[in-house]
């Protein structure tokens, strides 16, 4: 259960690639298996993304060594194409995703609601190096 008053965690990164493919990259399943890890003794071995108000994602992160794993998922309350996504976890809480044009590239500024079960150093250290991940990878795809 969300708390009444849940503590914001920020995260943000610029990546060099245009606000387009940094799109794609971030919304697209084939993508979102590349990159959706935290450290490299984890992966994304299945996502779904159905990209509308109202649509539903999954990601299925696991330890690589089969240890761990859980589903990551929750339901679209925004979507505007090329500028922002916002959703809503299956536990409540509420997460927000800005892509901002810089130019030939992209700042990404990712919002969400803390659970209350980690510390938040370490929740946002975790959505950090998943969003470090991305940069990674969307800078090294090459178009």
């Amino acid at each position: 259960m969300a708390a009444a008053n849940p503590v914001t965690i920020t995260v943000e990164t610029i990546v060099h690639k245009p606000v387009e493919s940094v799109w794609k990259y971030w919304t697209e399943p084939q993508h979102i298996m590349q990159w959706n890890n935290a450290s490299d003794d984890w992966h994304t071995p299945h996502a779904e993304n159905d990209l509308r108000v109202g649509g539903k994602f999954v990601s299925r992160m696991e330890a690589k060594d089969g240890s761990f794993g859980f589903d990551f998922g929750g339901v679209y309350d925004e979507v505007s194409i090329n500028e922002s996504i916002a959703y809503s976890l299956g536990d409540g809480r509420k997460v927000k995703v800005s892509f901002i044009r810089q130019d030939n590239d992209t700042k990404i500024v990712e919002t969400f609601d803390a659970e209350e079960t980690n510390a938040v150093e370490m929740q946002q250290a975790g959505w950090q190096a998943i969003l470090d991940n991305f940069k990674k990878y969307a800078e090294g795809v090459q178009e």
